[in-house]
C-alpha cells in the first residue's frame, strides 16, 4: 500500500530574523496547516514560552497575547526565534501530526540555522527548546551541529525542557536562570 504525500510548510517561514538579536530561541517546526491558529512561534494553546519568556525578565504573560505585542517583546529583550526544519514531506493525512519523532524523517528542507546564525554578530546564546533527543536521530544531528559551531564561535548553546504541554514553577526557574545568566 503506498500513499500519497504531502508537503507541509513552515507556518513562519516568512519571519526574518533581526540583526541586533542576541538570544536566538531554536525550535523544530510549525505546520501550515488550517488547523494551526497559531500566529507566531509558539503560540499554539499547549504551549508556554510566552509565559516562560517575559516572566524570566519580570515582564506580563504574553500568552494568548497578540502578535504584535510578542513582537515588541522580543525586540526589547534582543530575541528572536527560528526552527529546525522548514518543510516536511508526510503521508495524506498526517499534515497536522508535528510530532517530533514522526517527522524525524520528514523533512524535505532543513533550516540554515548556521547560516542565521552567521547574520547575528551580537549572538550571545542559543536555547533549543528541548533536552532529550530520543527518536530524533536527524534532528540531534543538525543540533549537534549548530552547537558546535556555536561553541567555535563563542555563542553559549542550552538545551532546555520544553516549553509545550505544561508550565510549572520548575520550568520557570531553569527559563530564567538560563535567560538571565
Amino acid at each position: 500500500m503506498t500513499f500519497d504525500m504531502i508537503t507541509v510548510k513552515h507556518r513562519f517561514s516568512n519571519h526574518t530574523i533581526r540583526p541586533d538579536t542576541e538570544t536566538l530561541i531554536l525550535g523544530t517546526f510549525n505546520p501550515e496547516t488550517s488547523g494551526n491558529n497559531a500566529d507566531f512561534f509558539y503560540g499554539r494553546t499547549r504551549n508556554y514560552l510566552w509565559r516562560l519568556l517575559p516572566t524570566a525578565f519580570g515582564e506580563d504573560d504574553l500568552k494568548g497575547a497578540p502578535k504584535a505585542e510578542k513582537l515588541d517583546f522580543i525586540k526589547k529583550f534582543k530575541i528572536d526565534l527560528i526552527d529546525l526544519m522548514e518543510e516536511i514531506k508526510v503521508e495524506e493525512g498526517q499534515e497536522a501530526n508535528y510530532d517530533d519523532v514522526y517527522i524525524d524523517n520528514k523533512v524535505s528542507i532543513w533550516q540554515n540555522v548556521i547560516g542565521e546564525i552567521d547574520k547575528l554578530p551580537n549572538l550571545k546564546l542559543v536555547c533549543f527548546t528541548r533536552k532529550t533527543f530520543t527518536g530524533i536521530p536527524n534532528m540531534k544531528e543538525h543540533v549537534d551541529e549548530i552547537m558546535a559551531y556555536c561553541e567555535v564561535r563563542g555563542i553559549l548553546f542550552k538545551a532546555m525542557t520544553t516549553p509545550a504541554r505544561f508550565y510549572s514553577n520548575d520550568k520557570q526557574t531553569e527559563w530564567t536562570i538560563s535567560l538571565k545568566n
